[in-house]
């Protein structure tokens, strides 16, 4: 389970609370008057490059360098 702590507590013992998250893998939740607000997790290997969400997702461009039509676009639909 994930470790929740006010606000309050967070700066005061923030590079304690990194080495925890880093150490353990765990997150941290951030709460602000009992809702959580932030939360702090360990980022995976596969997530580093920032890449790794789009790997497989184009198939192949017949044409890459002819412009693409807004009709065309999936984020208009």
């Amino acid at each position: 389970m994930d470790k929740i702590i006010p606000k309050s507590e967070f700066k005061p013992k923030a590079f304690e609370l990194f080495r925890y998250v880093e150490s353990t893998g765990k997150a941290l939740i951030i709460s602000d008057h009992g809702k959580p607000v932030l939360k702090i997790s360990p980022v995976r290997d596969e997530e580093a490059d920032g890449t790794s969400a789009f790997r497989n997702t184009v198939i192949s461009y017949d044409r890459p360098l002819d412009p693409v039509a807004e009709n065309e676009w999936e984020a208009l639909k």
